[in-house]
C-alpha cells in the first residue's frame, strides 16, 4: 500500500474497525473510505456490489460483523452464524470481482477447537470440537477463512486472514447483555461502586484463562500486515501472556477502585478454559505488542468514565 491507496474500513465504528481507521490515519493514510450501517448495509448484497462497482476500491479491511460476549452468543446463536456470513460472504465476494489488489479478514480465537492444546497454532484449526457456546460465531468465521483461502487458490485474488486474540480498549461495547468479558467487568464494578453495592457477582468460576490484546496493538499489527504479509495460511495477533479471569477481575477491580467482594456463579458456563495464542509466526515477521495489561486496562477506564459512563447505557 502506499500512502494515497484507496483502502476501505469495513465496521469503522465497532471496536476493531475504528482503531484500524485511527492507525491509518496516523500513519498518513489519506484516502480512506468508510461508511455507516445507514449509508451501507453490509448484509444487503445489491448495496455491497454498487459501492465496490463505483468507488474504486484497492484495498480493504474486513472489521465489520456481529460480535457479542458468551451471554450474547448463547442468546442469539442463528443471528450471530447468519449476519456473519451474510457480511463477509458479500464483502469478500464484491473485492474479488471489482480487482481489490489486498483483503484482511478479521476472524477470532474461538476458531480454535475447545481443548486444542496451548497455545494455539495456527495449524491447530479444524483438529477438534468448537466451544459450545461461541460455535455458530466461530463456524461463521472459519466458513470466512475459507473463502479467502479458496478464492486465492482458484482466482489468485491476494485475501489474508487474522485471528487477534480477547480484544479490549476504547469504543468497546460495555453492554452487560453483548459486551465481552472485560468491558462487563469495569462497568459491573464502577456501578457497584457508585451505588455502593457489597458485592460483585459474576459467571462461572473465575478459572478460564483469557488473554488480553489492547486495540492500539491490534491496528498496528493490522497495517503491518496489509503492508507486509500475503499467504493462504492464517496468523494469528496476541500478546502471548493470559490471566485467569478471577485475577483480571481482582485487576479491574482495584483499577476502578471498588472495594466490595467478588461472588462467583459457578452454576452459569465458563466457556473454553483456556486460550492462548503462539504468536510465533507475526513475532518472526517482525511485530510484536508493546501495551502492558494494566497500562491497556487504566487507559480503557478512564476512557469508560468519560465516554460511557456519563451517559445512559
Amino acid at each position: 500500500m502506499n500512502k494515497n491507496s484507496r483502502i476501505y474500513v469495513a465496521g469503522h465504528r465497532g471496536l476493531v474497525g475504528s482503531a484500524i481507521l485511527n492507525k491509518l490515519q496516523e500513519k498518513g493514510y489519506t484516502n480512506l473510505v468508510y461508511k455507516t450501517s445507514t449509508e451501507l448495509d453490509l448484509e444487503n448484497s445489491n448495496q455491497v456490489k454498487d459501492f465496490f462497482e463505483n468507488e474504486s476500491i484497492e484495498y480493504v479491511v474486513l472489521a465489520a460483523a456481529k460480535v457479542g460476549g458468551i451471554v450474547a452468543n448463547n442468546d442469539y446463536p442463528a443471528d450471530f452464524i447468519r449476519d456473519n456470513i451474510i457480511i463477509q460472504t458479500n464483502v469478500i465476494d464484491a473485492a474479488y470481482k471489482n480487482n481489490v489488489e489486498k483483503l484482511l479478514f478479521l476472524g477470532s480465537t474461538c476458531i480454535y477447537p475447545k481443548l486444542a492444546k496451548q497455545p494455539l497454532k495456527e495449524e491447530y484449526l479444524l483438529t477438534g470440537e468448537l466451544e459450545p457456546t461461541n460455535e455458530p460465531y466461530a463456524i461463521a468465521k472459519i466458513a470466512g477463512i475459507k473463502m479467502c483461502e479458496s478464492y486465492n487458490r482458484q482466482y489468485g485474488t491476494n485475501f489474508i486472514s487474522a485471528m487477534p486474540t480477547n480484544l479490549y480498549g476504547p469504543n468497546d461495547n460495555f453492554d452487560l447483555e453483548t459486551s465481552h468479558v472485560l468491558p462487563a467487568l469495569i462497568r459491573k464494578f464502577h456501578e457497584a461502586k457508585v451505588s455502593g453495592k457489597d458485592h460483585v457477582e459474576l459467571w462461572g468460576s473465575g478459572a478460564p484463562k483469557r488473554e488480553f490484546l489492547h486495540t492500539n496493538d491490534l491496528s498496528e499489527a493490522c497495517v503491518f500486515l496489509m503492508e507486509n504479509y500475503s499467504g493462504n495460511e492464517i496468523i494469528n495477533i496476541g500478546i502471548g501472556e493470559d490471566i485467569a479471569i478471577k485475577d483480571l477481575a481482582v485487576k479491574v477491580k482495584d483499577i476502578v477502585g471498588y472495594n466490595g467482594q467478588i461472588i462467583y456463579d459457578a452454576s452459569k458456563p465458563d466457556g473454553t478454559p483456556r486460550k492462548l495464542v503462539d504468536v510465533t509466526k507475526i513475532n518472526e515477521l517482525g511485530w510484536y505488542a508493546k501495551t502492558s495489561l494494566d497500562e491497556g486496562l487504566d487507559e480503557t477506564y478512564k476512557w469508560y468514565q468519560k465516554n460511557v459512563a456519563s451517559v445512559k447505557l
